[in-house]
């Protein structure tokens, strides 16, 4: 049989070391010295156009022109070429010798898994192509293990385009596995696929651990809740992120609060996309808080949410009241404004010249809140006493009074009642519309008018209530996700402050979100005043803890509790002076020894200096006798 004919089999080139060799058999017999002679001769002699042709020939497909057209070129663009698995096939095969293409484009080809194998197998070995595009391809939870599983070996691909490949929640977990390691990828695009919840604590496992991200697209998914909560917890701790879009999403208020919790530590990100995600006026001011503590971002979109003008002017006066702020773009394209925002915005563009805010335009309003409903009946308590009211009505006693007559006497009266109130009260008063106010019942009337009051009082505590329960329910989630993306250990970094640690790249720890608003600068528990012993230690001057940015606290567990507790008769100004007289004292090492054999001499220096302060008091009476 001739050299040139080929098997199926031989176009695999899974059960080869170096894909690179590709061996392509002869199916009749021959000896192991020829045949290793022969596949010499085939790699020299067939080019890359023509290994091609011979693989579309075995496994049934037509060559794509384009393809053949464009060898040698940095970049292949066979979109929505139909290609399907086998078409994969054969230009893995061609592409596993190409020494030339950087960037390969293959969305919409209906690759599915197999495909995708086929070509994960050549990426394994090729390190020419940097930017791969293998979206809507279907590839599904099959096709995800695959790219996640070339992703641990490859080291050429900076930029990843999954985009639209059904992609479901326990998936993200292959690529956080990945991208644990891989920190070369730069651009990963994840849009339009199906993470929810448990997705969303994947992805922001992900983006905790992962140093080499940078641009990062999940719109169009299904993060929200829970889902948009951890995403953010890990959004938190990210040092590389720069490019975020989150739009389509449905991230809500509750997505807001966790995100302006992590913008409050966050300082890499640059760019945020929050386009269409529920989020509303209220959404606004939380995500706000974050915005005040953040001096990396530079643009906001946030259009075709639910916000008003008061949510509008909400975010341009984070950037008057915030002098660090970055933020150069705000996107709020769909909301119509106010004159009072255009003025404040004039105003704000003053100082910061390079903002551009996008809005709908002029002739938006800020609803106004409707006039609390005032009881009638508590109008007249006011200014008159009920019953006095009602006796000068009732001329004959009887206690019932004609419904124009009681209409006429509040009219002519001087209680502060409209038309629409007396109507109310009448209809309170006449509940069974018999044209006669029969007022022997008014002591319930009062009655039933405190228990409504009581009433409306508890529904606005409950309301009020549930939304605090709510709003620490989603911190206390954002507080548990921070510690399922980072592994347990004692350091605090406060807002703005920098995430690099001396030890090498490492992620941080969790941390209550209380310390997150109040930290307390305890750099260990040994160095309060209860646990200095006599020693005198010599901390590194830090500058004023509130206003240091960079400011880092520890909270980590008291070690020495097995040490004996000082003497709380000695003062710390005393070992302050025992520990500058005696130099070796402060140069000495923290241990418990170290604190029981040194304690001893300032115990006895106290006698002296009391006698010495003694004497002198001695010495002044004398003088006082004297005199």
């Amino acid at each position: 049989m001739s050299v040139h004919s080929l098997s199926l089999d031989s176009l695999s080139f899974t059960d080869y070391e170096n894909p690179h060799d590709v061996i392509l058999e002869d199916e009749g017999d021959t000896e192991p010295d020829a045949h290793v002679s022969q596949v010499k001769l085939i790699r020299k002699d067939l080019s890359t156009e023509e290994l091609y042709l011979q693989a579309c020939k075995l496994v049934g497909v037509v060559p794509a022109r384009y393809f053949l057209r464009n060898l040698g070129s940095a970049t292949i663009n066979l979109n929505h070429h139909g290609l399907g698995p086998l078409g994969a096939k054969a230009l893995a095969i061609a592409l596993v010798t190409d020494m030339h293409t950087t960037t390969l484009e293959l969305a919409d080809n209906f690759l599915s898994a197999e495909g995708a194998r086929y070509l994960t197998e050549m990426l394994r070995a090729d390190f020419t192509i940097q930017n791969l595009d293998l979206s809507d391809n279907h590839l599904q939870s099959a096709g995800a293990e695959c790219v996640a599983k070339m992703l641990l070996e490859n080291i050429s691909i900076k930029s990843l385009k999954l985009s639209g490949n059904r992609f479901v929640e326990d998936d993200a977990k292959w690529f956080a596995d990945a991208f644990a390691s891989n920190y070369r990828v730069k651009e990963l695009d994840l849009s339009h696929n199906q993470f929810c919840g448990r997705g969303g604590e994947h992805l922001g496992q992900m983006i905790a651990n992962n140093d080499g991200l940078e641009v990062l697209d999940l719109s169009w998914n299904h993060l929200r809740m829970k889902g948009a909560v951890a995403f953010c917890a890990g959004l938190k701790v990210n040092t590389t992120l720069k490019h975020l879009d989150l739009s389509f999403n449905g991230f809500g208020n509750e997505g807001a609060l966790a995100l302006g919790e992590a913008l409050k530590f966050n300082n890499t990100l640059v760019y945020l996309d929050l386009n269409n995600n529920r989020i509303t006026d209220e959404g606004a001011s939380l995500l706000c808080k974050g915005l005040e503590a953040n001096d990396t971002l530079r643009v906001l979109q946030m259009a075709y949410n639910s916000l008003t003008v008061e949510g509008a002017l909400t975010l341009i006066n984070v950037v008057k009241n915030t002098p660090k702020t970055a933020i150069e773009e705000i996107n709020i394209c769909n909301v119509l404004v106010n004159e009072n925002f255009v003025q404040l915005l004039e105003l704000i563009c003053q100082e910061h010249p390079n903002l551009e805010v996008q809005y709908g335009g002029v002739g938006g309003f800020i609803a106004k809140k409707p006039r609390k409903r005032i009881d009638p009946m508590k109008v007249i308590q006011r200014k008159l006493r009920l019953w006095d009211f009602f006796r000068n009505i009732d001329k004959d006693g009887t206690m019932r009074v004609p419904v124009v007559d009681f209409r006429k006497a509040v009219q002519q009266s001087s209680i502060p009642l409209e038309k629409f109130q007396i109507e109310e009260l009448i209809q309170r008063l006449d509940r069974d519309r018999t044209g006669i106010v029969d007022y022997r019942g008014l002591a319930d009337t009062r009655k039933q008018m405190m228990r409504d009051h009581r009433r409306q009082l508890r529904k606005v505590e409950s309301r009020q209530k549930k939304e605090k329960q709510k709003s620490d329910r989603i911190l206390k989630t954002f507080e548990s996700a921070v510690e399922a993306v980072t592994p347990r250990s004692s350091m605090i970094i406060s807002p703005g402050a920098a995430k690099e640690d001396s030890s090498g790249l490492q992620p941080f720890s969790a941390t209550p979100l209380s310390s997150w608003h109040h930290i307390i600068m305890s750099n260990s528990s040994r160095y309060s005043v209860n646990n200095m012993s006599s020693e005198h230690v010599h901390l590194p001057m830090i500058g004023n803890p509130s206003s240091s940015p960079g400011m880092r606290s520890y909270s980590q567990p008291n070690l020495f509790t097995s040490v004996p507790k000082p003497s709380t008769s000695k003062p710390a100004s005393a070992q302050g002076m025992h520990s500058r007289s005696n130099p070796s004292v402060s140069s000495s090492k923290l241990s418990p020894t170290a604190n029981l054999t040194r304690s001893r001499p300032a115990l006895n220096t106290e006698p002296t200096s009391k006698t010495k302060v003694k004497g002198k008091k001695k010495k002044t009476k004398k003088r006082k006798e004297n005199a």
